[in-house]
């Protein structure tokens, strides 16, 4: 997890995402389940995994109400063959799998979450083995991608790497030849400094060099940018990014040769010294929340004030229901083997469930449970595009059309909305 959007603005909340990927209780890999007889009991249930307490815990609000409001909408249009579809009671704690254990014993068909991405094995493991589906709005770590569960779980939010191509795009569009990349040692910056170097050559630039540093002890890595005089330099961090780009200001490397990926997006201001970030260009993934999907928010939550992670959220439980609607089935595993079809995407050469053998044609694209729900009764296929934007789930779960808000900080160190990028693909 990355990103922080405010309903009156937009700031970056980052926090190293360390994960350790081991052998998995889970049975299985990551190809979808295979088409399975109807075994549910005829109600949805929806369950919740809210893992963000003290500083963090901002963050349940908007999934909740998120989730809230996609529950209602769902049940306005007839909820899942003529039952309203169930929200089970939520909780939070920093204890994953016992949330899991939990929403197992509520009979939960399809749960949404976790936020950390560290605490995703444990809901895998314990979800996957009663067959019930998982989708996290906001895990973001590529190990996740590989991680076996049997084809229990999918994220509706783009692994870190996803940035890479873009974060070269935007060197490429001012005209940069050369890059050099400085990142911060971790999972987080060695997975997505490789992959940025990977689309640099691939892009036809040279990554001159790229240099990890620990927070606090970025100095070497920028005087290591300034001696190859890149055209551009990418900066990959989260806590120590403040840290690296005093280092790098220091050593004489302006504002514009800088671009930023999420984990180091913020609203530096006085933190940094003047225009020491004029005309730096930032990632922040996603996209920003319409006036309308915020409005909807509200009205279910009057005192929200942050939208992270909303719109994933309140697309991975549309496409969990739509899923059960094209399955005609509620349970985990007939919701695990429609959702790639519902999401418009594919699992290439990896088995998975047709949504119903009446479904056919080029996919309908729609936005939302009601018009997709129509499209799925008249025997179409669709493509849900939602919130987020467009999902397309692979055979990994994992979302293959991530988008990106493209902010470029003025004098003050304060960045504003300048544009939008897209990639084609989560992972490399």
């Amino acid at each position: 997890m990355a990103r922080r959007t405010g309903l009156r603005g937009s700031a970056v909340w980052g926090a190293a995402v360390v994960l350790t990927v081991g052998a998995c209780s889970g049975s299985g890999d990551n190809a979808r389940t295979a088409p399975v007889e109807a075994s549910g009991d005829g109600t949805l249930r929806i369950g919740l995994i809210l893992d963000n307490t003290g500083p963090q815990a901002f963050l349940n609000a908007a999934q909740l109400a998120a989730a809230k409001l996609a529950v209602q909408e769902i049940n306005a249009a007839g909820g899942h063959k003529g039952r309203p579809v169930e929200l089970l009671p939520e909780t939070t704690e920093g204890d994953t799998g016992a949330q899991a254990r939990k929403l197992v014993d509520a009979k939960a068909d399809v749960v949404i979450g976790p936020t950390d991405s560290s605490r995703a094995p444990a809901a895998i493991d314990v979800l996957s083995k009663a067959r019930i589906t998982l989708i996290s709005p906001a895990n973001t770590a590529p190990e996740l991608s590989s991680y076996k569960s049997g084809g229990y779980y999918f994220r509706t939010a783009a692994a870190d790497i996803a940035q890479a191509p873009v974060l070269v795009k935007l060197a490429k569009d001012a005209g940069a030849k050369s890059l050099a990349v400085v990142y911060e040692d971790g999972s987080y910056g060695q997975a997505v400094s490789a992959a940025v170097s990977a689309s640099a050559k691939a892009g036809g630039l040279d990554p001159v060099t790229v240099s990890g540093f620990k927070a606090g002890e970025a100095q070497k890595s920028a005087a290591a940018a300034r001696d190859v005089a890149p055209d551009a330099v990418v900066v990959i961090a989260r806590d120590g990014a403040q840290g690296a780009i005093a280092e790098l200001t220091n050593a004489g490397l302006p504002g514009n040769k800088l671009i930023l990926g999420d984990g180091a997006f913020r609203q530096y201001g006085s933190d940094l010294g003047s225009k020491s970030l004029e005309g730096t260009r930032a990632l922040v993934p996603g996209v920003f929340p319409s006036a309308h999907f915020q409005a909807e928010l509200v009205a279910v939550d009057a005192g929200l004030k942050d939208t992270t992670f909303a719109a994933e959220t309140y697309d991975a439980v549309n496409l969990a229901a739509l899923a059960a609607a094209a399955a005609e089935d509620d349970a985990g595993a007939s919701i695990a083997g429609t959702l790639i079809s519902v999401s418009g995407g594919s699992s290439g050469s990896r088995a998975s469930a047709s949504p119903s053998a009446s479904l056919s044609g080029e996919p309908a694209v729609c936005s939302t449970y009601k018009d997709c729900l129509a499209a799925i009764r008249d025997g179409k296929a669709i493509d849900y595009d939602g919130e987020s934007g467009p999902v397309r789930f692979d055979a990994n779960g994992d979302v293959t059309a991530a988008k990106y808000m493209v902010f470029t900080y003025g004098a003050d160190n304060k960045a504003k909305l300048t544009g939008s990028e897209a990639a084609g693909r989560s992972a490399g």
